[in-house]
C-alpha cells in the first residue's frame, strides 16, 4: 500500500478504533445500511440504543418492507430527522418489490434509494461490500479540510468538489472496510470539532492546519442565519374520560407521518377548531410557551388543554385516536409530544 495518508491512518486503526460497535458486528449490507441512516447527524452514543431496539424489531430488510409505517416512526421516536425513517421504510420496500430483496452494491444504484447520498452509498459499498468507494461524512470533511488546510464552508460547491477530491485521492485499494471506519473515528475520537487532540494524531508531522497554528479555523463555518421563528397552539383535547386526542399528520412537513396534537393558529379559534374534530371545547387553560429548534427554523409553541365533550364518534376518522395518557404508545410521536403525553398525568 502506497498511499502514506491511508497507511498511517489504517496503523492508527489497527491500534485504536472502534471495532466493538453493534453494526460492526455480524456485517450485512443492511446492517450496514441502517446504521448509516441513524448515524447520519447523529452521534454514536445516541444512536446505539435506537439501533439494538430496531435490528430486535426488524432483523431483515423484508421485515423492515412488510412493517407499517406507524412501528417504524415508533421505534424512532426521538431521534430526530424524521424523513430518514421515512426514507429508510420506502428503500426497504423499493428493494423488496423492484430488487427481490437483493441488496444493490453499487454507488449509482444505491443513490437510487430514498435516503441514501453519495457518501451513505459509498459507506455502503465500502463498508459492507468491500469495494473502493470514497465517503465524505461531517467528520471525514473535518479531518480531510484540517489536513490539507482547505479553507471555507464544506456546504460551498467549490470546497465540497475540493473535499470529494481529496477524499478520492486518499482512498486506498486494499482494506477498504476498515480505511472507511477509520477515517470516521479519527475525526469522531480525536480530530474532534472543538478540542482535536493533535498530539495523538498519526498526521502530526504534516497537518498543514496545525502547522498554521489554528486547526480549530477548518473547516470554515457556515454562514451565520437568523432563524424565522413560527408560533403555534397545540390543542390537548381532553375527554371526560381522560383521553386525549391525537391526529396522524401529512407525510411531507415537519414531524411528517407522526402522530401530534392538533394545531390551531390563535386562542379566539380553538372551539371551531375542536368542532372539527366533533368535540365541543367546555374549557381550556393555556400552558407556558416552549421551543423546538428544527434545521431551519424555531417553532414556539403553547400547549393548550382544552376539556372537551365529544358530540359524535370521531376515533373511526381516518388519521385520529384518542389516547389516554397512562397507557403505552405504539405510535410515532416527535419528542415534544411525547413529553407532553407523560406530563399530562401531573396535569389537574
Amino acid at each position: 500500500m502506497t498511499n502514506s495518508f491511508a497507511t498511517r491512518l489504517l496503523t492508527w486503526f489497527d491500534q485504536h478504533g472502534r471495532k466493538g460497535l453493534p453494526w460492526q458486528q455480524e456485517v450485512t449490507p443492511y446492517r450496514v445500511w441502517v446504521s448509516e441512516i441513524m448515524l447520519q447527524q447523529t452521534q454514536v452514543s445516541t444512536v446505539i440504543p435506537y439501533y439494538q431496539r430496531f435490528m430486535q424489531q426488524f432483523p431483515t430488510v423484508a421485515q423492515l418492507a412488510d412493517a407499517p409505517q406507524d412501528e417504524v416512526l415508533h421505534l424512532w421516536t426521538g431521534l430526530g430527522y424524521y424523513a430518514r425513517a421515512r426514507n429508510l421504510h420506502k428503500a426497504a420496500r423499493q428493494i423488496m418489490s423492484q430488487a427481490g430483496g437483493q441488496f444493490p452494491n453499487t454507488p449509482d444504484e444505491l443513490q437510487n434509494l430514498p435516503g441514501i447520498g453519495r457518501s451513505t452509498a459509498g459507506a455502503i459499498c465500502a463498508i459492507a461490500f468491500n469495494k473502493r468507494a470514497p465517503i465524505l461524512d461531517g467528520n471525514v470533511k473535518r479531518v480531510l479540510a484540517r489536513y490539507h488546510a482547505i479553507e471555507g464552508w464544506p456546504g460551498k460547491t467549490s470546497v465540497s468538489h475540493l473535499l470529494w477530491e481529496k477524499a478520492e485521492q486518499h482512498t486506498p485499494e486494499e482494506r477498504i472496510a476498515d480505511y472507511t471506519q477509520a477515517i470516521m473515528d479519527i475525526g469522531a475520537t480525536l480530530c474532534t470539532r472543538s478540542k482535536p487532540d493533535c498530539e495523538r494524531c498519526p498526521f502530526t508531522s504534516d497537518c498543514k492546519a496545525l502547522a498554521n497554528g489554528q486547526p480549530t479555523d477548518f473547516p470554515g463555518k457556515k454562514p451565520r442565519k437568523t432563524l424565522p421563528v413560527k408560533e403555534t397552539l397545540l390543542l390537548v383535547m381532553r375527554s371526560t374520560e381522560g383521553s386525549v386526542l391525537l391526529e396522524q399528520r401529512p407525510d411531507t412537513g415537519i414531524w411528517g407521518g407522526l402522530w401530534s396534537f392538533p394545531e390551531c393558529s390563535a386562542e379566539p379559534d380553538i372551539s371551531q377548531v375542536c368542532q372539527r374534530y366533533g368535540c365541543k371545547a367546555e374549557s381550556w387553560s393555556v400552558m407556558p410557551q416552549q421551543r423546538h429548534t428544527f434545521s431551519h427554523y424555531h417553532l414556539d409553541y403553547r400547549p393548550v388543554l382544552v376539556d372537551v365533550e365529544k358530540q359524535q364518534h370521531v376515533s373511526s376518522q381516518t388519521g385520529i385516536i384518542w389516547q389516554h395518557p397512562s397507557e403505552p404508545l405504539s405510535l410515532g410521536t416527535a419528542a415534544p409530544i411525547k413529553q407532553l403525553l407523560a406530563n399530562l398525568g401531573t396535569i389537574a
